[in-house]
């Protein structure tokens, strides 16, 4: 199933900038299975696809969505999703829930993005749009160094370095100018402020207070979450 045709019977249309990654090979990133890792990945690594190197973000092929839509608007599904909400699908977590644009009637430009979750009858708001969103998921890397699989400083700017390389151009020149001169920054460790008085180290090259400044600065604020198997 091409995007036209899953256009054509959810009976939405595509943001052009998904429609534009979709061209430009943004979104091949193979069929998922026991040796995309070793087979895959690596022929993707140095010039990523849309958010290849993001934490527990797992893109979706348009074959996938096909297959996931079917599943997540299927009346006789596990998920009995109102009808009245139309979720579109592109990317997954790596528990299963499903990151999708909340398509219901919005100028396909300011079709928000959310996070349907797969155990739970709730959808978060994310960004007011794709290119919010890729900017949010940039801002959140860029803030968070993963120690916990031994990425090292080097891996972790190098990783950053050759996103921007392919995602830059799909962003505006703010956005662009102020995530290249983040990316100049030297890499820090900071403390996030936990519940019950308690602390946590980060590593990466913003604190928690600069990124929400930044996401402040170059993204739209998200409207509020939602149940989503009742009718707003």
């Amino acid at each position: 199933m091409t995007l036209s045709e899953i256009e054509q019977q959810y009976g939405f249309t595509y943001p052009a900038l998904y429609s534009q990654l979709a061209g430009d090979g943004m979104l091949d990133v193979g069929e998922y299975g026991p040796d995309w890792n070793e087979q895959v990945f690596p022929t993707l690594k140095d010039r990523p696809t849309l958010l290849l190197h993001a934490d527990d973000f797992e893109l979706l092929s348009v074959k996938a969505v096909a297959e996931e839509l079917d599943e997540l608007h299927n009346a006789d599904g596990e998920r009995q999703i109102d009808p009245a909400f139309t979720f579109i699908p592109f990317a997954k977590t790596g528990a299963g829930d499903h990151y999708c644009f909340f398509a219901n009637g919005q100028p396909m430009e300011d079709m928000p993005v959310v996070l349907l979750w797969h155990d739970q009858d709730e959808v978060n708001y994310l960004a007011v749009n794709l290119q919010d969103f890729i900017v949010r998921t940039l801002l959140d890397s860029m803030a968070d160094q993963d120690r916990y699989n031994d990425v090292s400083d080097e891996e972790f700017r190098d990783n950053l370095e050759k996103t921007l390389g392919t995602h830059l151009r799909y962003l505006t020149q703010k956005q662009s100018t102020v995530l290249q001169a983040l990316l100049a920054r030297d890499i820090i460790d900071y403390q996030v402020a936990l519940p019950k008085g308690r602390t946590e180290t980060h590593r990466g090259l913003l604190t928690d207070l600069e990124l929400r400044t930044a996401r402040d600065e170059l993204t739209a604020p998200t409207s509020a979450d939602f149940d989503c198997t009742s009718a707003a």
